[in-house]
Protein backbone atom coordinates (compact mmCIF):
# COMPACT_ATOMS: atom_id res chain seq x y z
CA UNK A 1 0.00 0.00 0.00
CA UNK A 2 1.37 3.49 -0.75
CA UNK A 3 2.25 6.17 1.96
CA UNK A 4 -0.18 8.80 2.22
CA UNK A 5 1.34 11.76 0.37
CA UNK A 6 0.11 13.67 4.32
CA UNK A 7 2.21 11.58 6.46
CA UNK A 8 5.85 13.53 6.21
CA UNK A 9 8.43 13.54 8.56
CA UNK A 10 7.64 16.67 9.58
CA UNK A 11 4.24 15.70 10.51
CA UNK A 12 5.33 12.88 12.64
CA UNK A 13 8.28 14.60 14.01
CA UNK A 14 5.34 17.67 15.12
CA UNK A 15 3.03 14.59 16.65
CA UNK A 16 5.91 13.28 18.64
CA UNK A 17 6.61 16.75 19.96
CA UNK A 18 3.63 17.13 21.24
CA UNK A 19 4.11 13.96 22.86
CA UNK A 20 7.05 14.86 24.44
CA UNK A 21 5.81 18.70 25.26
CA UNK A 22 2.84 17.04 26.91
CA UNK A 23 3.61 14.17 28.97
CA UNK A 24 8.04 14.10 28.58
CA UNK A 25 10.02 11.81 27.52
CA UNK A 26 9.15 8.69 29.29
CA UNK A 27 5.90 8.96 26.90
CA UNK A 28 7.54 9.18 23.83
CA UNK A 29 6.74 5.76 22.42
CA UNK A 30 5.65 4.59 19.27
CA UNK A 31 2.26 3.72 20.43
CA UNK A 32 1.38 7.43 21.53
CA UNK A 33 2.37 9.04 18.62
CA UNK A 34 0.45 6.94 16.82
CA UNK A 35 -2.18 8.06 18.85
CA UNK A 36 -1.51 11.27 18.40
CA UNK A 37 -1.64 11.29 14.65
CA UNK A 38 -4.72 8.96 14.59
CA UNK A 39 -3.16 6.01 13.18
CA UNK A 40 -2.19 2.37 14.67
CA UNK A 41 0.79 1.43 16.01
CA UNK A 42 2.16 -0.90 13.46
CA UNK A 43 1.27 1.80 10.50
CA UNK A 44 3.57 3.75 11.86
CA UNK A 45 6.21 1.37 11.74
CA UNK A 46 6.08 1.85 8.13
CA UNK A 47 7.35 5.33 8.19
CA UNK A 48 9.80 5.15 10.98
CA UNK A 49 11.98 2.63 12.74
CA UNK A 50 11.11 3.36 16.15
CA UNK A 51 11.78 4.97 19.16
CA UNK A 52 15.27 6.24 18.02
CA UNK A 53 14.12 8.00 14.90
CA UNK A 54 11.75 9.63 16.73
CA UNK A 55 13.82 11.11 18.78
CA UNK A 56 15.80 11.97 15.95
CA UNK A 57 13.04 13.73 14.33
CA UNK A 58 12.57 16.24 17.19
CA UNK A 59 15.79 16.91 18.01
CA UNK A 60 15.79 17.99 14.37
CA UNK A 61 12.30 19.91 14.69
CA UNK A 62 13.59 22.45 17.62
CA UNK A 63 16.98 22.44 16.23
CA UNK A 64 15.41 23.74 12.94
CA UNK A 65 14.04 26.74 14.68
CA UNK A 66 17.53 27.95 15.57
CA UNK A 67 19.04 30.49 12.89
CA UNK A 68 22.35 30.25 12.87
CA UNK A 69 22.65 32.93 10.18
CA UNK A 70 24.25 35.28 12.84
CA UNK A 71 25.47 39.15 10.81
CA UNK A 72 29.03 39.50 11.07
CA UNK A 73 30.74 41.24 14.42
CA UNK A 74 33.73 39.80 16.82
CA UNK A 75 33.56 36.73 16.92
CA UNK A 76 32.51 36.28 20.82
CA UNK A 77 29.38 38.36 20.46
CA UNK A 78 28.68 35.57 17.78
CA UNK A 79 28.98 32.94 20.09
CA UNK A 80 26.97 34.56 22.64
CA UNK A 81 24.15 35.18 19.87
CA UNK A 82 24.65 31.53 19.05
CA UNK A 83 24.28 30.31 22.78
CA UNK A 84 21.33 32.31 22.97
CA UNK A 85 19.24 30.71 20.24
CA UNK A 86 19.81 27.86 21.11
CA UNK A 87 17.89 28.59 24.82
CA UNK A 88 15.53 30.09 23.16
CA UNK A 89 14.43 27.09 21.04
CA UNK A 90 15.36 24.48 23.71
CA UNK A 91 13.58 25.98 26.31
CA UNK A 92 10.20 26.71 23.99
CA UNK A 93 10.53 22.68 24.45
CA UNK A 94 12.33 21.33 27.65
CA UNK A 95 11.42 17.89 26.96
CA UNK A 96 13.60 17.37 24.38
CA UNK A 97 16.45 18.81 26.63
CA UNK A 98 17.42 14.93 27.74
CA UNK A 99 17.60 14.14 24.11
CA UNK A 100 19.93 16.41 22.87
CA UNK A 101 23.41 14.97 24.23
CA UNK A 102 22.24 11.24 22.41
CA UNK A 103 20.49 12.61 19.02
CA UNK A 104 21.83 15.86 18.08
CA UNK A 105 24.79 14.39 15.81
CA UNK A 106 22.38 13.10 13.87
CA UNK A 107 20.60 16.35 12.97
CA UNK A 108 21.11 18.44 10.10
CA UNK A 109 20.46 21.63 12.37
CA UNK A 110 23.07 20.77 15.01
CA UNK A 111 25.67 20.40 12.38
CA UNK A 112 25.19 23.73 11.08
CA UNK A 113 24.96 25.53 14.38
CA UNK A 114 28.14 23.84 15.08
CA UNK A 115 29.28 24.90 11.82
CA UNK A 116 28.99 28.73 12.72
CA UNK A 117 30.43 27.90 16.52
CA UNK A 118 33.08 26.29 14.63
CA UNK A 119 33.97 29.38 12.34
CA UNK A 120 33.84 31.99 15.16
CA UNK A 121 36.19 29.48 17.15
CA UNK A 122 38.81 29.75 13.99
CA UNK A 123 38.42 33.00 13.45
CA UNK A 124 39.37 33.93 17.23
CA UNK A 125 42.50 31.37 16.31
CA UNK A 126 41.94 28.45 17.59
CA UNK A 127 42.74 25.03 15.49
CA UNK A 128 43.27 21.14 15.77
CA UNK A 129 42.91 20.10 19.27
CA UNK A 130 42.95 23.26 20.63
CA UNK A 131 39.74 23.83 18.87
CA UNK A 132 38.30 20.52 19.53
CA UNK A 133 38.90 21.34 23.65
CA UNK A 134 37.33 24.80 22.73
CA UNK A 135 34.10 23.73 20.96
CA UNK A 136 33.19 20.75 23.81
CA UNK A 137 33.99 23.37 26.35
CA UNK A 138 31.61 25.84 24.57
CA UNK A 139 28.29 23.29 23.61
CA UNK A 140 29.06 21.55 26.60
CA UNK A 141 28.31 24.73 28.66
CA UNK A 142 25.65 25.72 26.61
CA UNK A 143 23.13 22.71 26.69
CA UNK A 144 24.30 21.08 30.12
CA UNK A 145 23.86 24.80 31.63
CA UNK A 146 20.20 24.32 29.74
CA UNK A 147 19.63 21.07 31.41
CA UNK A 148 20.21 22.31 34.73
CA UNK A 149 17.85 25.38 34.47
CA UNK A 150 15.41 22.68 33.47
CA UNK A 151 15.88 20.02 35.88
CA UNK A 152 17.27 22.02 39.05
CA UNK A 153 16.51 26.08 38.59
CA UNK A 154 17.58 28.32 40.83
CA UNK A 155 14.52 29.27 42.01
CA UNK A 156 13.69 25.70 42.32
CA UNK A 157 13.18 23.55 45.48
CA UNK A 158 16.79 22.16 45.56
CA UNK A 159 18.48 25.67 45.69
CA UNK A 160 15.75 26.11 48.61
CA UNK A 161 17.04 23.31 50.67
CA UNK A 162 20.61 24.18 49.74
CA UNK A 163 20.05 27.27 51.29
CA UNK A 164 18.82 25.74 54.35
CA UNK A 165 22.10 24.52 54.91
CA UNK A 166 23.79 27.97 55.82
CA UNK A 167 23.22 27.12 59.80
CA UNK A 168 24.42 23.34 59.45
CA UNK A 169 27.91 23.63 59.17
CA UNK A 170 27.86 24.88 55.96
CA UNK A 171 27.71 28.58 55.58
CA UNK A 172 29.46 29.09 52.24
CA UNK A 173 27.18 26.47 50.48
CA UNK A 174 24.05 27.92 52.36
CA UNK A 175 24.97 31.31 51.53
CA UNK A 176 25.67 31.08 47.95
CA UNK A 177 22.36 28.95 47.31
CA UNK A 178 20.46 31.69 48.89
CA UNK A 179 21.76 34.47 47.09
CA UNK A 180 21.25 32.23 43.72
CA UNK A 181 17.55 32.26 44.42
CA UNK A 182 17.32 35.95 43.36
CA UNK A 183 19.00 35.54 40.63
CA UNK A 184 17.07 34.40 37.15
CA UNK A 185 18.17 31.76 35.13
CA UNK A 186 18.63 34.15 31.61
CA UNK A 187 20.70 35.96 33.71
CA UNK A 188 22.75 33.36 34.48
CA UNK A 189 23.21 31.74 31.57
CA UNK A 190 23.87 34.92 29.82
CA UNK A 191 26.57 35.50 32.60
CA UNK A 192 28.23 31.97 32.33
CA UNK A 193 28.13 32.63 28.52
CA UNK A 194 30.03 35.85 29.15
CA UNK A 195 32.65 33.90 31.76
CA UNK A 196 33.45 31.10 29.38
CA UNK A 197 34.17 33.64 26.43
CA UNK A 198 36.48 35.58 28.63
CA UNK A 199 38.38 32.66 29.06
CA UNK A 200 38.23 31.22 25.36
CA UNK A 201 39.46 34.81 24.37
CA UNK A 202 42.37 35.02 26.49
CA UNK A 203 43.47 30.76 26.12
CA UNK A 204 43.59 32.34 22.06
CA UNK A 205 45.20 35.60 22.49
CA UNK A 206 48.98 33.76 21.98
CA UNK A 207 47.64 32.05 19.28
CA UNK A 208 46.06 35.29 17.20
Amino acid sequence: MPRPRSLTGPRIADAALAVLDRDGAAALTMRAVAAELGMGTMSLYRYVTGREELEELVVERVLSAVDTGVPGGPWESRLAELAERVRAALLGHPGALPLMQARRHRAPSSHRWGEAVLGALTEAGFAGEDRVVAFRLFSGYVIGALQAEHLGPLAGEGTGALAALEGEGLPLLGETAACARSVPDAEAFRRGVRILLRGLAAEAAPER
